[in-house]
């Protein structure tokens, strides 16, 4: 690049180069010199510097009559100017931060979030559950002052950490400002008794009388109570509201007073007495069925023998049978169960409806399979049933079917008996005369007396004043007509009653053993 200066000229200057007007002028007074920077002067990298040359108009040297000519010097070129970033330097850091923040909030709890007195503000879910499980376990319980100390995770404490603190992340994220600093979360705190117990046992010996639970025996009639005897100890249920107090009020140590209190057995004396009862009401009824049959009952006493009652830690009770005594009796079952089939016969009326049982028929069965009966029957017991149904195979009883009837042919003055009309007895009878005829139809038994007074009165008819005391074996059929005994003459085989029908007391008692209520009867000409 070059720079321009400026330069005054006197008479006879060789270095300036004049120039001449094109119509013979003077020469200018004035020169514009073009001036190349000296290859030696090193410019900054980039830049162009303007170098300006002054020329004296004084005396000059060597004679001359213009102006002399003094040094060159070089002027730096001013520097052009820079770019201004200065967004970059700010703006950068701050969206890297802002970013940063809002990935921060949904994640994070919200400041000033506690949970049970563990502040668990700017943290994860996961990292909220391990401080939360952390502080349960660290705090501490003194017992009496001066007295020993057990934490929580010696008392076997524990929290729904991990579900306490995914509440907290959703009920307050940290992006919801308006959740910021809000109310503490409380959190259940469940203490293992056994393993609470044994801590403070071992802390405290001294406070601890063990309970008795209450116990079932035989007494050789029935299954009698033990009643439970009460226990001295640290109240477990005291100790867990003391260490969630303590740990809701984010409280590492508390001093609280171990004062033994009553501990209950936990086999109680009413729980005793259900299952005692149970197993009492078993005794009544326990034996080998079967169907309803109880056909090999089992004494109290026998059955006792094979029956434990126990209570587990829970102070559940329960009962167990012991197959093994079962067996001895298992093995006496079959002659005392099989029998062979014994038939039966029934008497029924012309609808075939069973009116009485004259012979009771049996079925015939024979014992099976009794390989399992002892431990099954030990299972069923400790069920509580102790009706046992023995495998049998049965062969049924054949039941005879007798439909009677009382037939009386009024104009042969007779009696017949009849079963599945088949006659099985006739006789002579007295029917009802022609002023009061035994009323002809089909009937049937409704009513048996063994003896009575008949009577019957009329202002008008001789005929119905009447008083017989002592009638025997009387069975009505049709309002007041009825079969009867008659002592008063023996001229049967002709009708001569009021409308009954009569016969000899013998045969009047064999029809009323005979002929039960609903049997039929058949009056006809």
């Amino acid at each position: 690049m070059t720079d321009l200066a400026t330069k005054s000229e006197s008479d006879g200057s060789t270095e300036a180069s004049s120039t001449m007007g094109e119509t013979g002028l003077e020469p200018a007074t004035t020169a514009t010199a073009v001036l190349d920077a000296p290859a030696s002067a090193a410019l900054p990298a980039g830049d162009t510097a303007l170098a300006t040359q002054a020329f004296d108009t004084g005396s000059g040297a060597s004679g001359t009559s213009g102006t002399g000519t003094g040094p060159v010097q070089w002027a730096p070129a001013e520097p052009a100017p820079r770019k201004k970033r200065l967004w970059l330097w700010i703006g950068a850091p701050v969206a890297v931060l802002t970013a940063g923040a809002v990935a921060a909030s949904l994640v994070l709890i919200a400041p000033g979030t506690a949970v049970a007195g563990v502040p668990v503000g700017f943290m994860t879910a996961g990292a909220a559950t391990d401080a939360i499980t952390q502080r349960l376990a660290d705090t501490t319980l003194v017992l009496g002052a001066g007295g020993p100390s057990i934490t929580g995770a010696e008392l076997g404490a524990t929290v729904d950490a991990a579900a306490i603190a995914e509440e907290a992340f959703a009920d307050r994220p940290m992006w919801n400002i308006g959740q910021w600093g809000g109310d503490a979360i409380d959190a259940q705190v469940t203490v293992d008794a056994a393993t609470a117990t044994a801590a403070l046992r071992a802390a405290l010996p001294a406070d601890y009388v063990d309970p008795v639970g209450a116990s079932v025996a035989f007494d050789g009639t029935s299954f009698v109570v033990t009643p439970a005897v009460a226990g001295t100890g640290i109240d477990v249920d005291a100790i867990t509201t003391a260490l969630h107090d303590a740990f809701v009020a984010g409280e590492t140590s508390v001093t609280i007073d171990p004062t033994p209190s009553s501990i209950d057995a936990v086999a109680t004396t009413d729980a005793a007495q259900a299952i005692a009862d149970s197993a009492n009401a078993m005794l009544a009824t326990v034996g080998f069925y079967v169907g309803d049959e109880r056909t090999v009952p089992v004494d109290a006493a026998t059955a006792a023998s094979w029956i434990t009652i126990t209570a587990d830690d829970a102070g559940t009770f329960s009962l167990t049978a012991d197959a093994s005594k079962i067996q001895p009796v298992v093995d006496t079952l079959q002659p005392l169960v099989d029998r062979a089939a014994a038939n039966g016969t029934v008497i029924t009326n012309s609808d075939g409806t069973v009116l009485e049982t004259t012979v009771a028929g049996a079925d015939g069965r024979v014992l099976g399979d009794t390989s399992t009966v002892a431990q099954d029957f030990a299972n069923q017991l400790a069920d509580g049933n102790s009706a046992f149904a023995l495998p049998v195979e049965v062969t049924p009883a054949v039941t005879t079917t007798l439909a009677r009837v009382l037939e009386v042919d009024l104009s042969e003055q007779r009696l017949y008996l009849k079963e599945n009309d088949v006659v099985v007895d006739s006789w002579l009878i007295s029917s009802g005369e022609s002023r009061s005829p035994t009323i002809t139809g089909h009937y049937r038994v409704n009513s048996h007396y063994r003896v009575q007074t008949m009577s019957s009165t009329s202002a008008t008819d001789p005929y119905w004043n009447y008083e017989v005391p002592n009638i025997e074996w009387i069975m009505y059929f049709n309002g007041s007509q009825a079969f009867h005994g008659v002592y008063w003459h023996n001229n049967f085989g002709t009708a001569m009653s009021h409308g009954c029908v009569g016969m000899p007391n013998y045969r009047a008692k064999q029809i009323y053993d005979w002929a039960p209520n609903g049997a039929d009867v058949w009056i006809h000409a």
